[in-house]
């Protein structure tokens, strides 16, 4: 019996050729819905998704056959992981594949808030010319927290040190002394992170333990003018608290490229002229995508050769 591959979301066409070459039995539904999902899934022997399909209980149950899903990215909030541990289906996503994508994009938005450069590119197409009311700050020599250390994480703190900057880091477990030797990095607790940043930049995956974990309590502990940057999930950060800090000029501005709601529900918040928002981009660069569904593929690939379907 051939293996049967649902492709439920765009990926790029080359994980798809990757997995038609060697046999695989290929179906593209990059729209599909939940009700033809729940309908069709009995079919087939492995799901690829990227962020856009939910792949909850009641579908995981329907999946008579299932046994891996093969997720084009990093994030796993989009699948329910317990249901597919309680079937025995193996999880395999990609985090390595846009984690330069990811980081760059974070470094962006560093750069943008600490020059102004959203506000001067749109003053210039308005006809004025802020040259010097827009004085930014340099990023060398400031200190940046790193909320999280894993493949993302570590690309940024790599290239924000080469730019000059400082760099703090906590995590659920400690670093290795080589790693932060090699970024001249310290481990502190959250509390101290926030208390000496200039910079915030979170990179932990959402969870039940880090849902809302960046709150008012948190916020209160920052800088007073201090940014906070968020290219991992929305739900990490408490809008709500994010908006009245930003409001009061509590925090000097926010990058954010992921939201609580996506797209967001809180035009408030993107609206601010101290808030640099991007519509979850982070890892919508060419390389990125054709290296998520050719590392999906693969990976997908290996599980079966490995396993008698």
């Amino acid at each position: 019996m051939s293996v049967k591959i649902l492709v439920c979301d765009p990926i790029d066409a080359e994980g798809v050729e990757r997995l038609k070459q060697e046999g695989f039995s290929v179906d593209i539904k990059p729209e599909i819905g939940r009700d033809e999902l729940i309908r069709i899934v009995p079919e087939y022997d492995a799901l690829v998704v990227r962020s856009r399909t939910e792949v909850t209980r009641d579908i995981i149950r329907q999946g008579k056959r299932l046994k891996a899903i093969g997720r084009a990215g990093a994030g796993l909030d989009n699948i329910d992981l317990q249901a597919a541990k309680e079937k025995q289906i193996t999880i395999l996503n990609t985090p390595e594949a846009s984690a330069d994508s990811v980081a760059e994009l974070a470094i962006g938005l560093m750069l943008t808030l600490a020059r102004g450069i959203n506000l001067a590119d749109s003053s210039m197409k308005k006809g004025e010319w802020l040259k010097k009311e827009l004085e930014g700050f340099l990023l060398k020599g400031k200190t940046l927290g790193m909320i999280g250390l894993g493949n993302i994480g570590m690309r940024v703190a790599r290239i924000a040190r080469e730019m000059g900057m400082n760099i703090v880091v906590t995590k659920r477990t400690p670093p290795s002394p080589e790693l932060l030797e090699t970024l001249k990095a310290e481990f502190v607790t959250l509390g101290e992170l926030l208390t000496r940043s200039d910079i915030v930049s979170v990179h932990v995956p959402l969870t039940h333990e880090t849902v809302k974990m960046i709150g008012s309590r948190e916020i209160s502990m920052m800088k007073k003018g201090a940014f906070l940057i968020n290219t991992s999930r929305g739900g990490i950060v408490d809008e709500d608290a994010l908006l009245d800090a930003l409001k009061s000029r509590r925090l000097g501005g926010a990058g954010l490229d992921v939201y609580e709601s996506e797209p967001p529900k809180k035009p408030e918040l993107v609206e601010l002229p101290n808030v640099v928002c991007t519509p979850h981009i982070g890892a919508q660069t060419r390389e990125a995508q054709r290296a998520a569904s050719a590392l999906t593929a693969e990976k997908i690939i290996e599980f079966f050769k490995s396993t008698k379907v």
